[in-house]
């Protein structure tokens, strides 16, 4: 579809969802924003896909090219601000849109994470960043140790997000993966480093059956070709993540402070389920983002 229609769209759904999750003004003292909450989220959903993951990026952008539809724009500062404010809102529209894509009610679920360094390691020591917030951790995908967050994510099978969180590097994935599960239910596949007997103890006390495939020195008497589906299926989780590092920069924090670092996450999840949301009532496959808007 054009760019045009593509905001027009987005413009539509957040304001349809935002009306629904928000019953109350948000603001009470002060002056009102002379952008609208729903112009503002819909301008950084637009931004994120097209490659402007910076506040001053989408601001500038939307301030050259399309300041007739959003005469209101004012400035960076303000706009910047406004973002960050509306993270938890951009939380709720994200669920929203996943629940109607069903994807708290799909029997299978995959989770995986994803490393966001905060700076080159040879440089943690005296970097001030997140000080006491960070930590020091490993990806086994890249082979490297980096000092930043670690990213979590869990998607139903058609790659749709219904889980997520980030935690400094040096927090065990297997520590926050219940905090991630509210609300699911049936198999969650995950990988080697989910291997937990107590975890998955109390994963099955909520009614999800957590399935990893096993280390080389452990006693595999589950069906190989089961195995093999699960080694299989999990890679559409890492499709999900390829897409949110590449076309979204989520492994990069340019943010100085959890508060900014917490928007910038949500904002990429929210347009990575809202092109999924689109894509899902186009017709498309629901990760084929290519060709879904043309520029």
């Amino acid at each position: 579809m054009p760019l045009e229609d593509f905001i027009i769209y987005v413009y539509c759904c957040v304001d349809d969802t935002y009306s629904q999750i928000i019953q109350e003004p948000l603001r009470h003292r002060g002056f009102q924003p002379k952008l609208t909450d729903s112009e503002v989220i819909t301008m950084e959903i637009v931004g994120e896909f097209i490659g402007k993951d910076q506040d001053k990026g989408i601001w500038q952008y939307f301030k050259t090219h399309w300041s007739d539809w959003f005469p209101a724009i004012g400035s960076r500062s303000n706009f910047a601000k406004q973002c960050s404010n509306l993270w938890n809102v951009k939380q709720h529209i994200l669920y929203n849109l996943s629940e109607q894509l069903n994807a708290f009610n799909d029997p299978i679920h995959l989770v995986d994470g994803f490393p966001m360094p905060v700076c080159c390691i040879t440089r943690a020591l005296t970097s001030k960043c997140f000080d006491r917030e960070a930590g020091y951790g490993y990806c086994a995908a890249k082979d490297k140790k980096y000092y930043g967050f670690e990213g979590h994510l869990i998607v139903d099978f058609h790659g749709v997000i219904c889980g997520y969180t980030f935690a400094p590097a040096n927090i065990d994935e297997r520590d926050v993966l219940q905090d991630m599960t509210d609300g699911l239910h049936g198999l969650l596949i995950g990988d080697k480093g989910y291997i937990r007997p107590v975890l998955k103890e109390g994963l099955k006390q909520q009614g999800i059956d957590l399935q990893t495939s096993l280390r080389k020195n452990m006693v595999d008497n589950r069906d190989k070709l089961f195995v093999k589906q699960l080694v299989s299926t999990r890679r559409l989780v890492e499709t999900v993540i390829g897409q949110l590092a590449d076309r979204f920069n989520i492994e990069k924090v340019w943010a100085r402070d959890l508060w900014h670092l917490t928007n910038r996450f949500s904002r990429k999840l929210l347009s990575h389920t809202m092109c999924a949301y689109l894509n899902h009532f186009l017709g498309r496959k629901v990760l084929k983002f290519d060709g879904l808007v043309t520029i």
